[in-house]
């Protein structure tokens, strides 16, 4: 079993930036592939982006590209989301999820490709 633990999020006006980090225990960490989602009021949950199990390999949905970055510390077991510009659209409950590495497919960009899920921390961007 893996447990994901997100923090981070918070009230930010359009343009501001936000880290979200995602602490992970109870599976070697560094063999596992990460995942941001995110999930607004009234819609389905999203790929935001996605890193593989040695960081060498990193994926973004178009919408964030530029903006977000996606990175990781297999020393520390925790996941990083750094959002720059963000956006009033960018409002949402952020999720980090775990994949078990055993040779799936790249990018995972759909949520049943993933085994475990952290509770959310919300993101709101004012306008």
């Amino acid at each position: 079993q893996v447990q994901l633990v997100e923090s981070g999020g918070g009230l930010v006006q359009a343009g501001g930036s936000l880290r979200l980090s995602c602490a992970a225990s109870g599976h070697t960490f560094s063999s596992i592939d990460m995942g941001w989602f995110r999930q607004a009021p009234g819609r389905e949950r999203e790929f935001v982006a996605a890193i593989g199990w040695s960081g060498g390999s990193t994926y973004y949905v178009d919408s964030v590209k530029g903006r977000f970055t996606i990175s990781r510390d297999n020393a520390k077991n925790t996941v990083y989301l750094h959002m720059n510009s963000l956006k009033p659209e960018d409002t949402a409950n952020y999720y980090c999820a775990g994949r078990t590495y055993v040779g799936g497919s790249w990018p995972p960009t759909a949520a049943h490709e993933y085994d475990y899920w952290g509770q959310g921390t919300q993101v709101t961007v004012s306008s």
